[in-house]
């Protein structure tokens, strides 16, 4: 598994701790950042990268820091 892989996995296995923390699901959590839910359902299970843009409003919707998700 490469580097890339690893963020990934780890990136999306705290997006959705952070999401179920705040019990949204992934389509309300989809909606607060218009976008499709099976693209939550991709950056959860490591497989989408998210841009910038997208991780600052990710932050805002589960109200935390960047850092955070990191």
């Amino acid at each position: 598994m490469s580097d890339d892989s690893d963020i990934s996995l780890l990136f999306g296995k705290r997006t959705r701790e952070l999401r179920l923390r705040k019990k949204l699901s992934q389509g309300k959590l989809a909606k607060l950042l218009d976008v499709h839910p099976t693209y939550i359902s991709g950056i959860e299970r490591g497989k989408r990268n998210m841009s910038l843009k997208n991780i600052e409003k990710l932050a805002k919707a589960l109200n935390c820091n960047i850092k955070d998700l990191l």
